[in-house]
C-alpha cells in the first residue's frame, strides 16, 4: 500500500494568495490575521504571500478564477464572512460562493481553500474568526500548504 500524504512546508519558489472579503471587516480582518500568522509561523516568507481584497463574498470566485488561471499561485486561501439575515439573500451568496470556488479549483487544479464562513448569527462568526472554534483563516492556510505540498507526490 502506498500512502501519499502532504507535509506543512511550502516549496521553494511557490507562492499563495489570501482572497478576502471587505464584507463584515471585524471578521474577515481576523481571519486574514489567522491566516497570514499560520503561514508565518510555518515559514512562508511574507513576500510569497499575495493579499487580495475584493467587496464581498459574491466577488472572491471571480477573482479566484483569474489568479487561478494567471499562474502566480500554488494554491488560494479564500476567506470571507456570509451572516443570515431576513431574506434568501444569504442562500445565494453563501452557496453560489461555495460551488464557485469549487468550480475554479476543479476548472484549473489549483487549490482553491474554502474559508467563506456562512454563519447563522454575528457571534457565530466572532467563534471562527478567534474565539472559542478556533481562527477558520488558520485552518484553511494550513490546508492550502498541505495541498500544495500533497499535490506535489501524488502520481
Amino acid at each position: 500500500m502506498t500512502l501519499y500524504e502532504g507535509d506543512l512546508r511550502l516549496p521553494a519558489g511557490a507562492r499563495i494568495a489570501i482572497l478576502a472579503s471587505r464584507w463584515n471587516a471585524r471578521i474577515t480582518d481576523a481571519l486574514v490575521a489567522g491566516a497570514r500568522r499560520c503561514l508565518a509561523d510555518h515559514g512562508v516568507p511574507e513576500d510569497a504571500v499575495d493579499v487580495v481584497r475584493m467587496p464581498g463574498a459574491w466577488e472572491l470566485p471571480v477573482a479566484a478564477r483569474q489568479l487561478a488561471l494567471a499562474g502566480g499561485h500554488r494554491a488560494l486561501v479564500v476567506l470571507g464572512c456570509v451572516v443570515r439575515g431576513d431574506t434568501r439573500h444569504y442562500e445565494h451568496v453563501a452557496d453560489l460562493c461555495a460551488e464557485g470556488l469549487m468550480r475554479v479549483a476543479l476548472d484549473t487544479g489549483v487549490p482553491v481553500l474554502n474559508g467563506v464562513l456562512a454563519v447563522e448569527r454575528f457571534e457565530d462568526a466572532e467563534a471562527r474568526a478567534g474565539g472559542s472554534h478556533g481562527n477558520k483563516g488558520e485552518e484553511v492556510a494550513l490546508a492550502a500548504l498541505e495541498m500544495i505540498n500533497l499535490l506535489e507526490r501524488l502520481p
